[in-house]
Formats: C-alpha cells, sequence, structure tokens
C-alpha cells in the first residue's frame, strides 16, 4: 500500500492530520524509514498481510504506540507493551526538573542515589540513569509484567538500574538508614470519577492499575510515598511527583503537614499544575 493509501485506510478513526501522523510514526518508528523514504515509495514494499494486521489493530483504537512496541521519550526508543503506560513528555519534564536541580547540588558527589517508584516501562529510571552516570538508580513496580519491560529496556539501551518488585501500599523492603537522595514517582492519581473525561483509547488498552485511584482518596500514592520518604530520605532530600493538576493544593497541604518543606509546583508544556517537588526537613 502506498503512504497515501494507509492514511486514507484510517479515514474512518482519525481526522486527516492524525491519521497521517500515526502512520507516520508507524513507517519511522516502526520500520525505521525516513520522510524521504515514505515519500519515495518505501511502504510499498511492506508486505500488505503484515501491514493490514496493523492497521486493524489501529482501526481499533488501539494506540499506535503499542501497535508498534515502542515509544519515544526523551529522545530514546522505549519497548512499550499494554502492560505499562505509554511514556508522555509531561512525565520526560519531571526527569529534566529533577536533573536540573540534583546536578547542580550533587556535582561534588561521586555518587547519589536515586529511587523510581512506579517504574512501569522505566522511562524515568532509565532516562536520569543514563544522563546522571554517577547516580545510583533503583526502580519499583508492582507489576513483575511492567518490570520485565523495564529489564529489556534497560539492557536494549544499557542503563545500570536495580529493579525491583515492590506494593508501596503495603510490603515495602527493609531500608538500611536514610539512603536516597531523591524519590520520583508518577504514581497513579486519576480517580474514577474522571474516567468519563478520558479519551476512549486509554481506557480501552493503558493499564487502569497504573492510572487509578479511589475517589475518596485521591492522594492515596502520594501519602504512601511521602511516608516513606520521611524515613528513607537522605536529610536533605527531596521527593518529585508527576501529580493531578486537580489535586495540587490537596497535596501541597498534606505535604507541609507531613513536615516537608520547600514544597514547590511547576506547570506542565501545557500550562497544567503537573509536578511538584518537595524537601525532607
Amino acid at each position: 500500500m502506498t503512504y497515501q493509501e494507509l492514511c486514507k485506510s484510517l479515514a474512518s478513526r482519525y481526522p486527516e492530520r492524525e491519521a497521517k501522523a500515526v502512520i507516520r510514526y508507524q513507517l519511522e518508528v516502526g520500520y525505521g524509514l525516513s520522510m524521504a523514504d515514505i515519500i519515495s515509495g518505501a511502504a510499498e514494499s511492506i508486505p500488505s498481510d503484515e501491514m493490514g494486521k496493523k492497521l486493524r489493530r489501529l482501526l481499533n483504537g488501539e494506540p499506535v504506540q503499542y501497535v508498534v512496541g515502542k515509544a519515544e521519550f526523551g529522545g530514546r526508543i522505549f519497548r512499550v507493551t499494554p502492560d505499562v503506560l505509554i511514556p508522555r513528555p509531561e512525565t520526560y519534564e519531571l526527569c529534566q526538573w529533577l536533573e536540573e536541580e540534583e546536578r547542580g547540588k550533587r556535582k561534588e558527589e561521586r555518587d547519589f542515589s536515586i529511587l523510581d517508584i512506579g517504574t512501569g516501562s522505566g522511562c524515568i529510571a532509565i532516562t536520569l540513569a543514563l544522563d546522571m552516570p554517577q547516580a545510583k538508580v533503583e526502580a519499583w513496580d508492582i507489576s513483575a509484567d511492567a518490570l520485565t519491560v523495564a529489564r529489556e529496556n534497560a539492557q536494549e539501551l544499557q542503563a545500570k538500574v536495580k529493579f525491583e518488585q515492590v506494593d508501596v501500599l503495603s510490603s515495602l523492603p527493609a531500608q538500611g538508614g536514610l539512603g536516597w537522595v531523591s524519590i520520583i514517582s508518577n504514581p497513579p492519581y486519576i480517580c474514577q470519577k474522571e474516567a468519563v473525561e478520558m479519551e476512549q483509547h486509554v481506557l480501552d488498552h493503558e493499564p487502569h492499575q497504573a492510572l487509578f485511584v479511589p475517589d475518596e482518596d485521591p492522594l492515596l500514592f502520594f501519602r504512601a510515598i511521602a511516608r516513606l520518604g520521611q524515613k528513607a530520605l537522605h536529610k536533605d532530600g527531596r521527593l518529585y511527583f508527576e501529580i493531578n493538576p486537580a489535586y495540587h493544593q490537596e497535596l501541597t497541604k498534606m505535604l507541609d503537614k507531613m513536615g516537608y518543606s520547600e514544597i514547590e509546583t511547576r506547570k506542565d508544556l501545557f500550562g497544567k499544575n503537573r509536578m511538584i517537588k518537595a524537601k525532607r526537613t
């Protein structure tokens, strides 16, 4: 099929511009074709039955990242499956914030430790390990399947990260004193009642365990991680969270009551209160 035919095949599902973007992603990331290759007709060499299967998945609303099995994050390509969330640019902004803060503070240190909670594909932990080679990075997730994906990504990208299966809401591994300089997390933070406002392809295909919290306790994971931080962060260590903009004020108050200081909220590229930082005191 030609590039134009591929785009037209998605017309019943996507607006024209979005259909073109989806097909370009499929061809560029999935098959390694440049735009010059696409224009010159390289897509026609792909077996029609193979492409037909992928198109049917796209027409069923499956995100193109799952169809391709790859997602871009901070200029790197990560393997993704329906066992992990698709990495998003807002999350990369959180990584950049930590790097900005800690690279300056720790430039005299040979090494320092970072914990990523709810690692999913490993995109946060691996990014930090590669961008900050002096850091010792550990990553937790409750899902064994997600950890399999994360380990494969670390191996492919040659990042040194220690992965561990941990449920932060219940059984935590024993900690040997004050350890981590930073704890970073993009935990589940969407209330069940907010599902009606979400795009259907997210609800149908991305793991709900990594998305949702009970309506009656929207700060569930933030509270658990902040409690861990009280015990396990370095004396001037920091928490870095990706957050639900609807609850940034409540989260700020909670962290303040728990004794954290220098609490700061930062907006994402869409102008929403998406990140928060707090210092252990």
